[in-house]
């Protein structure tokens, strides 16, 4: 409590300040070239909270993860501020963290070791505790019992999603950063992950979930950002998208439309590749509100 007895507020797990990430290309010959993928963006999660990432394919989500878990290739080019509980996220404090405190759900299947059992892999070493700890995780995600025994290869989708899954709950991580964790999983195994997500942040670490199952996540998240061709164009509580008049942005107001419950609407056009981005806001070619004043710089709809 501070000393006017107001409770001090908590200091974010992760904090984002105006990032941006670039790769150098190859064009014509030799001529090299930079291509923005993510601009301007800001974002922040707090201990004991899931924040969600939601937008179409391609809007930048995935490489979000990429940049801070530090896994970018060597062509990337970060701009910004990328902040864990104060400290500014150095590609050496990345390394350090990463898998300890800074723990990721990759979105492919394929980070999987081939060559190795499950059991070796998701109990990091056969340390008696988290051998004990894992056989319970693979038993609260309906993984069967031989599940430790067997090669990937010999997984289906579904459980080499929910083994994924696990390999980060069993960290002690203060940070999960989770990239499209239900896809393959019917919806009652896809509701139990997002469970455990919650319990985790409930016991105090920050999750920040990366999902195209708006519907779903809602269950679950207290806050979304929407991505939209590389930037944030709005962070909204859950609770906003209870009805389209609390939203704020004309494209989350057509993510709202084009969710299953509310009609499966669409708008005409598609998102913009990083060469044909327009000025202004980006979503403004396909926006029925848009004007000369979008043609400038667009505030960040920050949730309030």
């Amino acid at each position: 409590m501070c000393a006017d007895g107001k409770e001090e507020k908590k200091r974010p797990v992760l904090e984002i300040r105006d990032l941006s990430v670039s790769f150098r290309m190859y064009g014509h010959g030799l001529q090299q070239r930079e291509l923005q993928v993510i601009s301007g963006l800001h974002l922040t999660v707090y201990p004991g909270e899931i924040v969600a990432i939601a937008g179409s394919s391609g809007s930048g989500k995935s490489l979000l993860s990429a940049a801070i878990l530090g896994i970018l290739p060597d062509n990337a080019r970060i701009d910004g501020h990328l902040h864990y509980k104060g400290q500014e996220l150095t590609p050496k404090l990345q390394s350090r963290l990463r898998g300890t405190e800074i723990a990721l759900v990759p979105q492919s299947v394929a980070y999987l070791d081939p060559l190795m059992k499950v059991g070796a892999q998701a109990e990091r070493h056969y340390r008696p505790r988290l051998r004990e700890k894992s056989r319970a995780l693979f038993k609260r995600l309906d993984l069967p019992e031989q599940t430790p025994r067997l090669y990937p290869f010999q997984l289906s989708g579904g459980m080499a999603r929910r083994v994924l899954v696990s390999t980060a709950l069993i960290t002690d991580a203060e940070l999960i950063v989770a990239d499209e964790p239900t896809p393959g999983l019917h919806l009652e195994a896809a509701k139990r992950v997002l469970s455990h997500f919650r319990e985790i942040a409930d016991a105090g670490a920050g999750v920040l979930l990366i999902t195209h199952d708006l519907s779903l996540a809602l269950e679950t998240v207290d806050r979304i950002v929407v991505f939209y061709a590389g930037t944030a164009v709005e962070e909204a509580g859950a609770g906003d998208f209870s009805k389209e008049e609390s939203l704020r942005h004309p494209y989350t107001k057509a993510l709202y439309r084009a969710m299953p419950e509310h009609g499966f609407l669409t708008v005409s056009g598609s998102q913009p590749f990083v060469t044909e981005l327009p000025r202004g806001c980006f979503y403004g070619p396909r926006c029925a509100y848009f004007s000369e004043e979008c043609k400038g710089t667009i505030p960040y709809r920050g949730f309030q």
